[in-house]
C-alpha cells in the first residue's frame, strides 16, 4: 500500500510541482515543447539500448549462459523507458539515468544484493531441522511446534502398507 500511495499520489505532485517551476523560469509553451521532446528522444533511446540489450541476450543464450544479466538490463530498460515516456521531469532523469548502462550495472548489483540476501536467509523443515547461511550444516533440532503452528495432539502416528491391487474387495 506504501508504494501504491507514493507512486500514484507522490510522484504525480513532485512531477506536477517539477513541471509548474520550469514553467515558471521559460514559460508554458517552451516547457511542453520539452516535455515533448524529452519523451521522443527518450523513445529513441530506448529502442537504441533496447536493441543493444537484445544482441547482448541472443549472444549469451547462443553462448549456453544462462541470461539473467541480461535479462534483468532489459526489465531495468523497459522500466527506464516507461518513465521517459512518462510527461514529467523527474521520471524523465530517473528513466534517463536507467538508460546509461554504468548506472543499470549498479541498480542490478543493488537488486541481486537484496534478492540473494532473501533467498540465503534461514531455512526450515517443520519437524526441527534449521539451515541459518553461512552454516555448515543442518541441525536437528526438535520442535514442539510443525506447521502452521501444529501441535503434539495433531500427530497422527500412522505406519504404511504396500498392498497389491488384485487384493482389493
Amino acid at each position: 500500500m506504501p508504494f501504491l500511495v507514493l507512486l500514484f499520489v507522490v510522484v504525480p505532485l513532485v512531477e506536477l510541482y517539477a513541471i509548474l517551476q520550469v514553467g515558471g523560469l521559460i514559460g508554458a509553451g517552451p516547457t511542453i515543447a520539452l516535455l515533448i521532446v524529452d519523451s521522443i528522444a527518450g523513445a529513441l533511446l530506448l529502442r537504441w539500448q533496447g536493441r543493444a540489450a537484445w544482441r547482448q541476450f541472443r549472444a549469451a543464450t547462443a553462448a549456453g549462459k544462462v541470461p539473467a544479466r541480461e535479462v534483468l538490463d532489459g526489465a531495468l530498460l523497459l522500466f527506464g523507458g516507461t518513465l521517459l515516456l512518462t510527461p514529467g521531469f523527474v521520471t524523465d532523469a530517473l528513466g534517463l539515468a536507467l538508460m546509461i548502462p554504468p548506472f543499470r550495472a549498479l541498480v542490478r548489483r543493488s537488486l541481486l544484493g537484496g534478492v540473494a540476501k532473501r533467498m540465503m536467509g534461514p531455512a526450515a523443515i517443520p519437524g526441527g531441522m534449521a539451515y541459518r547461511a553461512g552454516s555448515a550444516r543442518w541441525n536437528a533440532r526438535p520442535s514442539r511446534q510443525g506447521p502452521a503452528g501444529a501441535h503434539d495432539e495433531d500427530i497422527v502416528d500412522s505406519t504404511a502398507h504396500d498392498i497389491d491391487q488384485d487384493q482389493l474387495p
